[in-house]
């Protein structure tokens, strides 16, 4: 079981998240240097065409993008809780 102050830390990193994955981001017109790599190759962007999450580019469709990317980071955490769960109780039960 996580512990509480393992998870106030974590709550804590998920709400300031946005601040450089947003806000910085857009103020210093970062870009991800795959995207950028691309670019320089004159690749062409299908991310859209093949997109197979309705969290692209950690956004959740109808909210702000503050909002989004927090509720993304909030699913990516559970799903690796579940992840790491499940591989503790598959260890621990191998113990026995």
């Amino acid at each position: 079981m996580i512990s509480k102050k393992a998870l106030i830390i974590i709550i804590i990193l998920l709400l300031i998240s946005p601040v450089f994955g947003v806000v910085l981001a857009d103020m210093v017109g970062y870009h991800e240097p795959l995207d950028l790599a691309a670019e320089a190759l004159g690749l062409e962007d299908i991310s859209e065409d093949v997109n197979w999450t309705p969290f692209f580019d950690y956004t959740f469709p109808g909210l702000d993008p503050i909002t989004g990317y927090i509720i993304s980071g909030l699913i990516g955490i559970l799903i690796i809780m579940a992840i790491g769960g499940l591989m503790y109780k598959l260890v621990s039960g191998r113990r026995e």
